[in-house]
């Protein structure tokens, strides 16, 4: 389906983590008192970094930063014994959070790329994500095979710095079969579909389907771009990353994971 992708395998919610442990790596700058995640006291804070604008993962339920990825920090946090701090950014400031050391862990629906561990490391994976192509509903891109037809000229709306604009980055715009406009956020790129400046929308499944929702014309094509791993994002070589993996691992054993998942998606 797409002639030119270059393996880049991976998007969109921060989860930075200022998790300071006495000798934790990778230029953390965690709080902490020290204390044992014991009777209820916890070892400091995690400061989550997230882009609020991802529903079901991470989005504003009046002033609160609610979701998927939300939940499962907390939980995270519970289990290890750290209060959780999020703080929402533009989405290509978060892996930026990460490297700084002003976060410690990143969760926004991030995809797992070669590209992006060149900057940090990641989690084992704890979500599936699909991207999927969102067009108005008289559009005659009928398949995503349409954006890669020989003559091909569409302009594609993506998020910056997500999978989308990676994606359609090197199988379209680097393949000259079309024009990738970038926005901040995913609401303008569909705002932008909507004035008729572009042709489509690449991003995953889960917003999109709020967008169509909220957005009568349009509608997402049957056809998946690609599906993709989500994972936490933290800084090269972090010592939490061994900690948060194995208690990701006992959430998804106990279930914990699965019904904040089943909680936001309801199965079609």
């Amino acid at each position: 389906m797409k002639k030119y992708l270059k393996g880049i395998l991976a998007t969109t919610m921060v989860l930075s983590m200022t998790a300071a442990l006495a000798g934790c790596g990778g230029g953390e700058t965690a709080t902490t008192d020290d204390t044992a995640a014991e009777g209820g006291e916890t070892k400091g804070t995690l400061v989550l970094a997230t882009s609020a604008d991802f529903p079901p993962y991470e989005y504003y339920e009046g002033q609160e930063i609610v979701g998927i990825d939300a939940e499962i920090a907390k939980a995270l946090g519970e289990k290890l014994g750290y209060e959780v701090q999020i703080e929402d950014m533009n989405f290509d400031s978060i892996i930026p959070s990460i490297v700084s050391g002003k976060a410690d862990i990143a969760m926004a629906g991030l995809t797992v790329t070669p590209e992006r561990q060149e900057s940090v490391d990641f989690t084992d994976s704890y979500a599936t994500g699909v991207q999927v192509v969102i067009v108005n509903a008289d559009s005659d891109i009928t398949s995503v095979d349409d954006l890669f037809a020989e003559g091909a000229n569409h302009t594609i709306g993506v998020q910056t710095a997500t999978t989308g604009d990676l994606y359609t980055t090197g199988d379209i715009e680097e393949a000259g079969l079309g024009t990738v406009e970038r926005y901040t956020k995913g609401t303008d790129a569909v705002a932008a579909l909507t004035s008729g400046k572009i042709d489509c929308v690449v991003i995953d499944n889960e917003p999109a389907k709020a967008f169509v929702a909220a957005n009568e014309g349009l509608k997402i094509l049957d056809t998946e771009y690609i599906t993709e791993d989500y994972a936490i994002a933290l800084a090269k070589d972090s010592e939490l990353t061994e900690s948060i993996n194995t208690a990701l691992q006992e959430l998804k054993d106990d279930g914990t994971v699965q019904s904040i998942i089943d909680k936001y998606i309801t199965a079609e």
